[in-house]
Order: structure tokens, then C-alpha cells, then sequence
């Protein structure tokens, strides 16, 4: 009796070890698949983006923002807009346009136009709304990068009052401690209190960084600083932020942009954080390969969130290019960055004809504006990586 119950516990052992060792294969043991690829293939795709985002933009300067693929095979156009993520599209145009790629400047001025259009706000300070709503920081961060890219793919400078109004306005939205709300109310011309935004934070950092870049003399950087510190330090338990840090690839853009200014050990502990949680969900989502490992990983992320992965990692790679703190990064960032970019690449719709449909990244029959926006820059970064 004994010798059977002995037997027993042994093959019961060997089950939960066979378990264990099956659960890890199919996880964090599970085989990575990252297509290798071209700087040509990696900005092509970016190309394919872009011009999903010109191609299906109104006269008005409105862009496509939500498509469905019907039962048929045919695309179903959402209603809903979005002014924040207009801003942005904005940007990741501009942001192509700095390459020196200018066919896709009068799309994108087109869309400066729209949200120009709907500017709101006092004679000292800028911002953007829909009517009678509340102007919202993010809209309005990222109309200032917009406006930064385009100056310097052009050299024009007719909107320098406009981008010092609109730094204006973030420093009206701006705490003591760092943080910033996120709503402005027309109705009082002042911020709504108590309300804030972990994405417009980062969006609004970015944008005070880069005027500060830009017009050094104005003092931009002792509110960047703040903002900067408050992220680093306060923010994730103020917004109850679980896992820590929250992964902000605002963030990243933010620190390559202050990368110049003299970083403390708290923000390059900071940007080895972020670098830590984006290369995790690379990773993770590199193992997404089909059977057993795609059915014990998650949801597949849309297009957007695994666009911002690729972003924060090339903003991060190149910090690490320039910080010698983060030397030993930069290669671990690129691996990561053309892994995604890779992945990102090849799941990307051509060659349909359907003009809804080429260029984007569809999750679930579905595709949004900011996934091609999220998508562009990212593989723009990974290109430009292939330079050096």
C-alpha cells in the first residue's frame, strides 16, 4: 500500500512539473518570431500608413476615422471623431514630412487647418475645441508639436504667435506640483479643477520640452522640469497606476527632447523604467505565434498601443545613443524596436485595392486612425535606427 501511494504522489509530481514546464513554454518561455526587415521595407510601410491617412482625409481636412469590414468584404465608416487623436494623425504627418517625404505636407497642413479652425481661448492663450465644448490639454499639446514639426520641415514661421499661445495655454493648465488638468472651460476662460489625464500629461510635457527647444530664451524648461519630475515621481500613485510606471511613450518623447538639458538619476531611472515595460510588450506580444502560445497570451493589443510600443522604444534608443548612462540599453532598445517594427510591418493591409482598407492595421474587422498614426512614427523610428 504504501509503494501505491508513493507511486502516486511521484506521477502526481510529474503532472504539476509537465504542467509547470508547459504553461512556461507557452509564456515567458514561448519562442519570439520577429520578421527581420529593410530600412527600404521598414519606411514603406510607414509610406503605406501615410497614405492611408492622406488618401481617406475630407476636403475639410477631416480624417477617416474609424473603418469596419462588413460581412461582405466592405468597408462600414464610423461616424465618431475624435480631436485628440486629429492632433495627433497631425503630428505623425508632419513627422514624415521632417524626413523630407513633402507629398504628404498638404495633407497635413489640411489637417492643421481643421483644428485651427476650431481655436477657442483669450488674446494671451490658444487652444481648441468642438463649439461650445471643453478644450481639452492633449488637443492642444500636440497642435504645438504639429506646429514645431511643420516649422522645421519648412522654415516658415507664421505660426510662432500661434505656438506661443498655445504654450500659454499649457502653463495655464499647468499645478505647483507638476501635473496638469486636463479640461479648460469656455464658459470661465479656466481650467476645470481636479480633472486630469495620464495621456495628456505626457503630450503636454513634450510640448513645453520642444518650445523650450525651440525658443530657448522663454524659460519653457523650468515648467518642463516640473512636469517631468512630477511623472517620475508622484504621478502613478496619484492616478493609482498598477504596474509602475505607466508606460507613456510621451514620456519617452519627452526625455530624448530634454536629453541636453542636464537628466538626474531620477530620470534616467525614469527612462530605464519605461524602457523595461515597452521591451516587455514587445516581447510578449513577439510570442503571440498561434495554438497553444496564442491562446494562453491575451487579447492581440490594436494597432494603436502596439504603434506607441514602437515609439517610446525609438525615442529611448536614441536617448541612449547620446546618454552615456544608458549605453548599455542601446542595443537591447534597437533589438526590441526592429522586432516590433517588424511585426508591425507585416500585419499592415495591402494590396486590396480598397482604399479604406491598404495601409491600415485591422484588430477584430476594425481600424482607427490612431493605430496608423501610433504605426507611422514607430516605423519611422525603426528605420532610421537602420542608419546607424
Amino acid at each position: 500500500m504504501k509503494r501505491k501511494r508513493k507511486s502516486y504522489r511521484l506521477i502526481a509530481w510529474g503532472v504539476i512539473w509537465l504542467l509547470t514546464i508547459g504553461s512556461l513554454r507557452a509564456t515567458l518561455l514561448a519562442a519570439e518570431i520577429c520578421p527581420s526587415s529593410t530600412k527600404e521595407e521598414l519606411y514603406l510601410s510607414a509610406q503605406e500608413a501615410a497614405n492611408w491617412i492622406s488618401q481617406n482625409q475630407s476636403n475639410d481636412g477631416r480624417y477617416l476615422y474609424e473603418v469596419k469590414i462588413s460581412a461582405t468584404g466592405n468597408p462600414i465608416i464610423s461616424d465618431e471623431y475624435n480631436l485628440v487623436r486629429h492632433a495627433g494623425t497631425t503630428m505623425a504627418l508632419y513627422q514624415i514630412v521632417e524626413e523630407g517625404d513633402y507629398q504628404y505636407l498638404e495633407a497635413a497642413d489640411a489637417g492643421l487647418k481643421y483644428l485651427l479652425d476650431r481655436s477657442v481661448g483669450t488674446e494671451e492663450i490658444l487652444a481648441i475645441a468642438e463649439g461650445s465644448a471643453n478644450a481639452k490639454l492633449g488637443t492642444a499639446s500636440l497642435l504645438a508639436i504639429s506646429l514645431i514639426k511643420r516649422r522645421a520641415a519648412t522654415n516658415d514661421k507664421k505660426y510662432d504667435n500661434a505656438l506661443e499661445q498655445v504654450g500659454a495655454f499649457i502653463l495655464e493648465m499647468q499645478r505647483e506640483d507638476g501635473s496638469m488638468l486636463y479640461f479648460w472651460d469656455q464658459e470661465t476662460n479656466s481650467p476645470v479643477p481636479d480633472i486630469t489625464s495620464l495621456f495628456a500629461t505626457g503630450e503636454a510635457l513634450w510640448a513645453l520640452a520642444s518650445l523650450h527647444n525651440l525658443f530657448p530664451e522663454n524659460g519653457w524648461d523650468q515648467a518642463a522640469f516640473l512636469t517631468l519630475d512630477y511623472m517620475a515621481t508622484q504621478r502613478d500613485e496619484d492616478e493609482n497606476v498598477w504596474p509602475r510606471p505607466w508606460a507613456d511613450q510621451w514620456a519617452a518623447y519627452s526625455l530624448n527632447e530634454m536629453s541636453e538639458w542636464g537628466l538626474n538619476e531620477i530620470h534616467i531611472n525614469y527612462a530605464k523604467e519605461l524602457a523595461a515595460q515597452f521591451g516587455i510588450a514587445v516581447r510578449w506580444e513577439s510570442q503571440r505565434n498561434g495554438g497553444l502560445d496564442g491562446l494562453v497570451h491575451s487579447p492581440e493589443p490594436i494597432a494603436a498601443g502596439q504603434g506607441t510600443w514602437l515609439e517610446a522604444i525609438g525615442m529611448l534608443h536614441q536617448l541612449a545613443e547620446n546618454e552615456s548612462r544608458l549605453e548599455d540599453l542601446k542595443n537591447p532598445l534597437k533589438d526590441r524596436l526592429l522586432c516590433g517594427a517588424g511585426r508591425m510591418r507585416v500585419k499592415q493591409t495591402t494590396g486590396t485595392g480598397v482604399i479604406e482598407f491598404d495601409g491600415g492595421w485591422f484588430t477584430g474587422g476594425t481600424s482607427r486612425v490612431d493605430g496608423q498614426q501610433h504605426a507611422l512614427s514607430g516605423l519611422l523610428f525603426a528605420a532610421s535606427s537602420l542608419d546607424k
